[in-house]
């Protein structure tokens, strides 16, 4: 009797320790991220909404009073989807980086999206440039995401 007794709450601690257990997809990292983001960027606010109308057209916009310009670069078909990114300028350097267009088409292409892009995003403003490196396990996202990124700097010049 004492060995079934054991046995079954054995059993009822793994399995309780098992449905407890959180992966590395989920917790505090993996909550909110932002999609857009840029210098001053609020890490808790939530992910924009994606264009979903796509652009081939590349567009720059200047802002007179702020002596800021956006550029759109071209959109990047990958195959999960299109990525397109804009950026904002001001005195040569970049502010800011939205991702209008990026693969969404299931959970996983939003939660790697979800990762990845604010890593993107942050290596963008720091670098200054397209030489980045890409996210693991977000290859196809990032190489979008780059080949977006230098048709957008490409008009800067």
């Amino acid at each position: 009797m004492k060995r079934i007794v054991l046995w079954l709450l054995g059993t009822v601690s793994a399995v309780v320790l098992m449905f407890g257990y959180h992966t590395s997809t989920s917790g505090p990292e993996a909550a909110v991220t932002p999609i857009a983001g840029g210098e001053g960027a609020d890490s808790n606010s939530a992910p924009s909404t994606p264009t979903t109308t796509p652009s081939t057209t590349p567009s720059a916009t200047p802002s007179a009073s702020s002596g800021s310009s956006t550029v759109t670069g071209d959109v990047a078909q990958t195959q999960w989807g299109p990525v397109q990114v804009q950026l904002t300028v001001q005195g040569g350097k970049i502010t800011a980086v939205n991702v209008l267009q990026y693969p969404n088409g299931n959970h996983r292409d939003v939660e790697i999206n979800d990762y990845a892009l604010p890593i993107l995003i942050d290596e963008t403003v720091k670098a200054q440039n397209a030489q980045i490196d890409m996210v693991s396990g977000a290859t196809v996202t990032s190489d979008g995401y780059i080949r977006s990124l230098q048709s957008a700097l490409d008009q800067t010049k």
